[in-house]
C-alpha cells in the first residue's frame, strides 16, 4: 500500500505480531532510483529480518536491474508487484495491467528469479484474480509463477475493475491453493480474527495478509494470531499502550520524512487510530491545522492522556478483564462485551500487511 507501508509502520505491525511485511512497491525505473520517494523507500535501517520489497515495472531487464539494487541495499526477498490497481500504475501496464499479458507476466517473472538466484534471494508475486469478472485467469499466471521459481503466491481476491469495493471472493485463492505446491497467501477483506479463521478454512492457503485492516489497528496480526492459536479473542489493547505505540510511531516517521513532509503525513495514520473513538473526529480536525511535529505529537498525547482517565482499554473494543472489574470513572459509563466464545484451536500462519 503506496503511502501506508512504510518503515515506521512496518517495524509497528511486527512489533505487533506481524510475521513478516512487504514494502511500498519501489520502481524498476532506473531514472528515479535517487528520488526522494525511491531513497525512503528503500532505507531499511532498523527494520527486522526478513526485509522484502516489492518491485513493479513492465520491462524484464529493468526489473532484473531494480532487483538487483534492491538486494545491494538490504533486500532478502524481492516481491514482484501484479496486484496494484492504482490508474497511474496500470495506465503503463504495469501493477494489474500485466496480468492481461501473461507473456510478459512470465518473461517479468523469469528475469527477476534469475537476477535473485546467485544472490540465493528467493521471489515473491503479489495478484489479483484478474483483470475483470470475465477474465480471472490468476490461476494461469499462478501456474506460470510457480514453473518460472517464485517462492510464494500473494493473491487479493478482486479483480483489478473492483478496486477496493464489493466484497473479496475466496474461491479463485483456493483454487489456487489446490493447484500449486508453494505457498499460497490469502489477501482481501481480512478485518477481524473470525475473518482470518474463516477464509483459512474456505481456501486451504498457507498465511493471511493483512492490509487496509492494519491501518490505525496494527495489533490486529496480533489478534488473529491469538485467536488462529488458542480460538480465544485477545483482549482490546490498553488506551496507554496505544499512547506509546502512537508515539513511538509519529516520532519514527518524522525521523524517516523530515518536518514539513512528515507533519502532514502523519495526518492520515492519526485519523487512522482515532476514526472508531469518541471524539476522534474533533482530533482529526484539530491535527490539520497543525504544522509543526512537536505540537502535533504533544496534541495526540494529550488526547490520548485525556482518554485514558476514562477507559483502561480502547473503547468500542473488546473490554479487558481488568476493565470489566474496575470502577467507571465519573462521568463515564461503560460498556463490556460478553465473555468470547471459544473455538477450536487451528496452527496460527505468519500474517503480514500488503
Amino acid at each position: 500500500m503506496a503511502g501506508v507501508t512504510d518503515r515506521p509502520f512496518r517495524q509497528l505491525c511486527r512489533h505487533f505480531g506481524a510475521g513478516y511485511a512487504v514494502s511500498e512497491m519501489v520502481t524498476s525505473r532506473r531514472d528515479l532510483w535517487q528520488s526522494l520517494k525511491t531513497s525512503r523507500r528503500a532505507t531499511h535501517a532498523g527494520e527486522p529480518e526478513p526485509i522484502a520489497v516489492q518491485i513493479a515495472g513492465v520491462c524484464p531487464q529493468e526489473m532484473a536491474d531494480a532487483a538487483r539494487w534492491n538486494i545491494d541495499r538490504g533486500a532478502q526477498i524481492i516481491d514482484i508487484n501484479m496486484g496494484c490497481p492504482a490508474k497511474k500504475v496500470c495506465s503503463k501496464w504495469a501493477g494489474s495491467a500485466l496480468m492481461q499479458n501473461e507473456a510478459l507476466a512470465a518473461q517479468i517473472m523469469h528475469a527477476v528469479v534469475a537476477a535473485c538466484l546467485p544472490h540465493q534471494v528467493p521471489v515473491t508475486l503479489k495478484i489479483r484474480t484478474g483483470w475483470d469478472c470475465t477474465q480471472r485467469n490468476a490461476p494461469r499466471i499462478a501456474k506460470l509463477a510457480q514453473e518460472a521459481g517464485i517462492a510464494m503466491v500473494a493473491v487479493h481476491g478482486r479483480s483489478r475493475a473492483q478496486g477496493y469495493a464489493g466484497a473479496a471472493e475466496y474461491a479463485t485463492v483456493a483454487a489456487i491453493k489446490a493447484a500449486l505446491h508453494i505457498p499460497v497467501v490469502a489477501n482481501g477483506d481480512i478485518d477481524s480474527p473470525a475473518k482470518g479463521a474463516q477464509v483459512l478454512a474456505q481456501t486451504g492457503v498457507d498465511a493471511l495478509m493483512i492490509g487496509r485492516a492494519a491501518m490505525g489497528r496494527p495489533w490486529i496480526f496480533r489478534e488473529i494470531a491469538h485467536y488462529l492459536s488458542t480460538g480465544e479473542h485477545l483482549p482490546a489493547p490498553t488506551v496507554a499502550e496505544v499512547r506509546l505505540a502512537l508515539q513511538q510511531h509519529l516520532q519514527a516517521h518524522y525521523a524517516l520524512y523530515g518536518e514539513h513532509a512528515g507533519v502532514r503525513s502523519a495526518r492520515k495514520h492519526i485519523g487512522w487510530y482515532v476514526a472508531s473513538l469518541p471524539n476522534g473526529a474533533e482530533l482529526r480536525e484539530r491535527i490539520n491545522q497543525i504544522d509543526c511535529a512537536a505540537t502535533q505529537a504533544q496534541t495526540v498525547d494529550d488526547w490520548f492522556a485525556h482518554l485514558q482517565t476514562r477507559h483502561i482499554t480502547l473503547p468500542g473494543q473488546r473490554d479487558s478483564l481488568f476493565d470489566k472489574q474496575r470502577t467507571t470513572a465519573p462521568g463515564c459509563e461503560d460498556t463490556h462485551s460478553p465473555p468470547a466464545q471459544k473455538t477450536t484451536p487451528k496452527p496460527a500462519p505468519k500474517l503480514a500487511p500488503a
